[in-house]
């Protein structure tokens, strides 16, 4: 017991060297391969430069032991055994020392600082610094990439690194002090003997040059194509739903197969390039071996070298063979991993279209007045869409979603905002969240620009219940729970029985049995209905209690029942906060202390819902073709209405 415990403690001293955690703002990683390189391995530098050391130690340890070899084999070629011992014994006992004492210690040094200090916490470290730089990427980002493609570049690329480094310097390391010993050892024995190597050297890296390059090129395009591969199984699984909703799952399995062809045609290349360079490889050794023993026994038949030496040049010769194997494929693998980190560059190196200002400081809300002044925006060449056709007019100029809206919302007011799909509704929400940065004009939350604070401090003090409600898949606890992390048991259930959750939490089993607050809602949430997730949502925003509340077609997935339940604890939540509510069920909103109806990027009409009534125009419109409540294309067939003569 008292020898586990002290190799315990030995284990953990090494394992907690480093930080696979470290604190402090990851950054933007840099695109140049080295420098990306080290952006993740500066806090293991000293212990790689350790491990080294130790491995080269480990190394020579390893050429002397041969060295001493060859001389055993002369020491018993002339020495007479009676006086063997008396003679030779020191010198043994030094090499008994050096093979039983001194290589098992270094040895285990370097395994220490390997395998406890390095392997594991090197790429966690990487990971870590990645999925958190990642975290701060925009929306924009996320929604032109896979989640599983994404999700795939952080780890592969995170253990490409270590694997990157850690082959290059032992392949250093074992070229530099085998090689560096064998020319030493033979030179000094017959320089004649240093020829064969010279040459096998010559040709090996000729080898070298010809093969690593295509492994390479072949590596970056398997890794992309393995990345695709990921995403779209990834994208098929998430959406599980609306696949069998549409019973095509022939269209996915090809969808599948044909990225699963596209990464076997890197495989046939990886491998047909492997089994040419296993023949060459074979070839040069077998010359190497026959030449450098051919050259060993004519140097003994003229009585230039003795058998020890003959002995130490073909067993070095025979470990050098054996050596080119493994460091031609550590070579050809250590590019595999730098064409797979290459691969991950393109997806973590990117830096977020949307930053914090250098001197960005915290949002303070004391009123919650919105002010938007003159906006500008457009989606082209904004969020890496490339611009569509659809965006630009007749002239080549990009059509922007806003060009030079303004609209005040006094603190506390609740305003609606009305119009057809793609008027700006949502992405007048979107901005105010700063998910994009604006072309032009500014929006204020109490006089303070949105630019120059953070997004942090920006969005914790707005409460928004979208449409498409996604849960995290955790408990419903931690769902509701998220953003208000400290809140208390009591507040939590307060919040779920305001929003009508608590008439179907209770009974709510995971495959793990847990139970009510504690059951998992699965990915998505998709073991929970649509209006139960948005009760979920609802219960979250009831917890947070921030001063500024948007709700985007917050009931939409209610049934009657349950949303004119929830619309009076909506009503008691917008009590002392300033409201942006947008819905196409006008019934929802029409209570509001005014409403603003958009269209195509304007502001068309604005006022209670009285006064846009007795306007009879576009909004009074809209209220009496909605029969159940609903906007559809109603605002385009009004328009066309209106224009008739």
């Amino acid at each position: 017991m008292k020898a586990d415990n002290m190799a315990d403690r030995l284990f953990r001293a090494f394992e907690t060297l480093v930080d696979p955690y470290p604190l402090g703002e990851p950054g933007t990683p840099p695109r140049g391969l080295l420098p990306f390189i080290l952006h993740f391995s500066r806090p293991v530098l000293p212990l790689l430069i350790a491990m080294s050391l130790f491995t080269a130690m480990v190394s020579a340890a390893e050429v002397l032991f041969f060295h001493y070899m060859g001389e055993l084999v002369d020491w018993l070629s002339r020495a007479e055994r009676e006086g063997f011992v008396d003679e030779y014994g020191w010198r043994l006992a030094g090499m008994a020392a050096l093979v039983v004492i001194g290589l098992p210690l270094l040895t285990l040094l370097q395994s220490l600082v390997t395998h406890q200090s390095i392997f594991g916490n090197y790429p966690m470290i990487g990971r870590w610094l990645a999925h958190r730089h990642m975290l701060g990427q925009s929306l924009a980002f996320y929604q032109d990439e896979f989640a599983g493609r994404v999700s795939q570049k952080v780890m592969q690329t995170a253990l490409a690194i270590r694997e990157t480094v850690m082959k290059l310097m032992d392949l250093m390391v074992y070229v530099i002090v085998y090689f560096a010993g064998a020319m030493l050892l033979m030179g000094q024995a017959e320089p004649w003997l240093m020829l064969p190597l010279v040459v096998w050297l010559a040709g090996y890296a000729a080898i070298m040059g010809y093969f690593v390059p295509r492994l390479r090129a072949v590596s970056m395009a398997q890794a992309d194509a393995r990345a695709m591969m990921t995403g779209r199984i990834v994208d098929s699984y998430s959406n599980i739903q609306t696949i069998k909703l549409f019973a095509d799952t022939r269209r996915e399995q090809a969808y599948a197969r044909d990225a699963m062809e596209i990464f076997m045609t890197t495989v046939h290349r990886q491998m047909r390039l492997a089994t040419k360079l296993t023949v060459s490889l074979t070839l040069l050794n077998a010359l190497l071996l026959a030449a450098v023993a051919g050259m060993a026994i004519g140097a003994w038949y003229l009585e230039a070298v003795s058998l020890g030496i003959i002995a130490v040049a073909i067993a070095l010769v025979m470990r050098i063979r054996f050596m080119s194997n493994w460091i031609l494929w550590e070579v050809a693998s250590l590019f595999e991993n730098i064409g797979t980190v290459q691969d991950g560059i393109n997806t973590i190196a990117r830096t977020p279209a949307v930053q914090d200002s250098p001197d960005a400081g915290k949002l303070r809300v004391t009123r919650g007045e919105i002010r938007f002044e003159a906006l500008r925006f457009h989606y082209a060449d904004h969020d890496n869409r490339g611009g569509h056709d659809d965006e630009a007019d007749h002239d080549g100029e990009v059509e922007h979603v806003f060009d030079g809206l303004s609209l005040t919302i006094a603190p506390g007011e609740k305003v609606g905002l009305i119009g057809r799909s793609g008027a700006g509704k949502s992405t007048l929400a979107n901005l105010l969240l700063r998910f994009f940065d604006l072309q032009g004009g500014r929006i204020l939350i109490d006089g303070q620009d949105i630019a120059g604070v953070t997004q942090e401090s920006l969005r914790r003090h707005i409460g928004m219940v979208t449409q498409d409600t996604s849960l995290l898949h955790r408990s419903v606890r931690d769902n509701i729970r998220y953003g208000s992390p400290d809140a208390s048991e009591e507040a939590i259930r307060e919040a779920v029985r305001r929003a009508h959750a608590d008439t179907f939490i209770e009974s709510l089993v995971d495959l793990e049995g847990r139970r009510g607050l504690d059951a998992h809602v699965g990915e998505r949430g998709v073991k929970l209905s649509g209006g139960q997730r948005q009760r979920i949502a609802i219960a979250r925003v009831l917890l947070k209690n921030a001063p500024i509340l948007v709700l985007d077609e917050a009931t939409s997935a209610l049934d009657s029942e349950v949303e004119a339940a929830i619309q009076e604890q909506l009503y008691t939540l917008m009590e002392g906060k300033t409201v942006i509510a947008i819905a196409h069920r006008l019934s929802t909103i029409a209570m509001l202390d005014r409403l603003v109806v958009i269209d195509a990027g304007r502001i068309v009409e604005s006022g209670t819902h009285r006064e846009l009534l007795s306007r009879n125009g576009l909004y009074a419109a809209l209220w009496r073709r909605q029969s159940g409540g609903f906007l559809g294309q109603d605002i385009e067939s009004e328009r066309e209405v209106r224009a008739e003569p």
